[in-house]
């Protein structure tokens, strides 16, 4: 499903290029939950965002369902990211005008919402929320805010979701309550791809990729 080859990201130039990545390699297959760690600067995120187009690559490749994606344009990938593609951020990002459910079709308005209200409640409702699903963000807690932030991924029916530090402004409780959303969804077949720090976290993958200086230093299969 989605193919990471040889992916290189270097910043800078001259004495200050820096290699954020240097050759990473790694498959993603349908179903599959994999969480990537690593000490700070090793380079996690930015391979997320590799993954999902929000950065460009220096070299290598990004193939999702047969399609190489890292070299499409502008608009190509935004169509690739509202379709195929779902991002949970440890930041929920939900506008604060916008009640829950508002916020959860918001990644329809340029495609049209048509029959997709009911879906957008029953997510909610998944997520525990359909009681609140006319409640303003300032009106949730943060885990009802975060779990306001997977249904509005998940709104599209996307082939990979992609995840960063998404407990890591969540108490310990609210932490467990999502990762048990996420382990739900990938029994579903959804395909996860999880950067964390927390190894708690992590163990609920099927798969740890540990980054070092940007390069993989260790693949763990659980």
């Amino acid at each position: 499903m989605l193919e990471v080859v040889g992916v290189t990201k270097i910043y800078g130039s001259g004495e200050t290029r820096v290699a954020a990545l240097n050759g990473v390699s790694f498959n993603v297959n349908e179903g599959d939950y994999i969480a990537i760690m690593g000490p700070s600067g090793s380079g996690k995120s930015t391979l997320l965002n590799v993954i999902g187009g929000l950065d460009r690559l220096s070299s290598g490749k990004v193939i999702l369902d047969g399609q190489r994606i890292d070299n499409l344009d502008e608009n190509k990938l935004v169509n690739i990211r509202r379709g195929k593609i779902a991002y949970v951020f440890q930041q929920y990002h939900l506008l604060r005008s916008l009640t829950a459910l508002e916020n959860v079709l918001l990644p329809l308005t340029f495609s049209g919402s048509n029959g997709k209200r009911a879906r957008a409640m029953e997510l909610l409702e998944r997520m525990g929320l359909g009681n609140r699903a006319n409640h303003k963000p300032n009106q949730l807690s943060g885990g009802e805010q975060q779990r306001v932030a997977i249904a509005r991924a998940l709104i599209n029916d996307p082939v990979l979701t992609l995840a960063d530090e998404p407990t890591g402004n969540m108490d310990q409780k609210n932490g467990k309550e999502l990762l048990d959303i996420f382990e739900q969804f990938n029994k579903e077949g959804r395909s996860i791809v999880m950067v964390t720090h927390n190894h708690e976290a992590a163990a609920r993958a099927k798969e740890i990729i540990v980054l070092r200086d940007g390069q993989i230093a260790e693949r763990i299969k659980h």
